[in-house]
This record gives C-alpha cells, structure tokens and sequence, in this order.
C-alpha cells in the first residue's frame, strides 16, 4: 500500500529538493522532501489560499497541517507582528517547516509535531489556516479540523480554508455553516475555492 503524506513517520527515503516561488508578491525558497505532500512545486490550492487568506496584523495565527511550511512561512513574511503556530502529523513535514521558516528569515515562529490541535491544546487563534487533507476523509479528519477550530478561535477569528471544488468542496462549506452559523467563498480559481468562517 502506498505511503500517504499524512503518515506520521514517512519510511520512504528522504530525497530533498528545492522549489522556488513567488507568492503575495515575495519570493520564497522552500525545501521539499519524498513523503511530504507537493514536492515538485507549490500546489494549486495552497497557491490560492496564500494569495487570498486575511490576516490580522499582530495576534495568533494557526498553520493546520503545515507541510513543509509554505502558509505559516509566507504568514509570517507577510505579517512580521504575527505570532505563527504550526502543526503537522508527519515529522519528516514538521523538521522541513522548521528549516524554510529559518531559509525564508521568519523568526519567532513556532512549528510542533501531532494530530489536529493536540499540539496546540488550550491555545486560541485569530486565525486558522489549513489545505486540509481530504483524501483522508471529510468525517475522519476534516469534521474534527473544522469544529475544533471553533473551540480554538478567539471571538471573530476566522477559520479559512481551501478545497476543491468538486472534491469536497460543498461537504466542507456545509460542515463550515453547521459549526459556523455561515460560511463565504474569498476566492476561486483552479478547480479550488477558499472557505472562510467567522466565530462569533
């Protein structure tokens, strides 16, 4: 069976590469590894998610399921003032996301390994930030992602998310609404849109 890139501990051979990409009108560097997920470049839907998602200017902001960093790495570009968290299951993802926040100057930012919040239990947000993972499973991972998001925003942080379209897109914007009380489109593009919603 073949290894997903949510795998806590990839047993794949770590073979390294570099992408290169503009994004919010910066260049950035990041370092890729087999195992994690979008190694040859940085994916459409991340892509979009990056040059659409609102972010306060100063505050606590969540990278949720960060990869090799790309979100929390261009959040914290963007926004010096920002105190970024990020988390991932994979540790081979997390030791990558700690080496791009350092290749890309982001200081102060802090990244730890575990499932969903469990890294960040007890701490709230201004902002959650994820490219969810759904082929893992909308009621498995991505139903627990959006309702603990609930838990984990202070009043009127925002949950911002992006899916595909017609790959889970009106499931999550519906789980969104449920959780929410209401939930809007900030972007499209691609096949994907990004989904925001508001804690009251």
């Amino acid at each position: 069976m073949g290894e997903h890139y949510f795998s806590e501990k990839p047993s794949s051979p770590e073979r390294r590469g570099l992408v290169k990409s503009r994004l919010r009108g910066l260049d950035f560097g990041f370092v890729t590894s087999s195992g994690v997920f979008s190694v040859r470049r940085v994916d459409r839907g991340t892509r979009l998610l990056v040059e659409s998602m609102v972010l306060p200017g100063e505050g606590r902001v969540l990278d949720m399921g960060c990869g090799y960093g790309v979100v929390g790495v261009v959040a914290g570009r963007l926004a010096p003032g920002l105190e970024v968290w990020m988390t991932d299951i994979n540790e081979r993802a997390v030791s990558l996301a700690r080496l791009n926040l350092e290749r890309n100057g982001v200081e102060g930012a802090v990244v730890r390994q575990g499932d969903l919040y469990e890294p960040v239990e007890g701490m709230r947000f201004g902002v959650v930030l994820s490219n969810p993972p759904i082929s893992a499973g909308l009621r498995r991972v991505v139903g627990p992602l959006v309702e603990g998001a609930v838990v984990h925003l202070e009043s009127g942080g925002s949950l911002q998310v992006v899916v595909q379209s017609r790959k889970g897109g009106k499931a999550l914007a519906s789980m969104m609404e449920d959780a929410f009380g209401g939930v809007e489109v900030l972007a499209r593009g691609g096949g994907y849109r990004v989904l925001m919603s508001v804690r009251d």
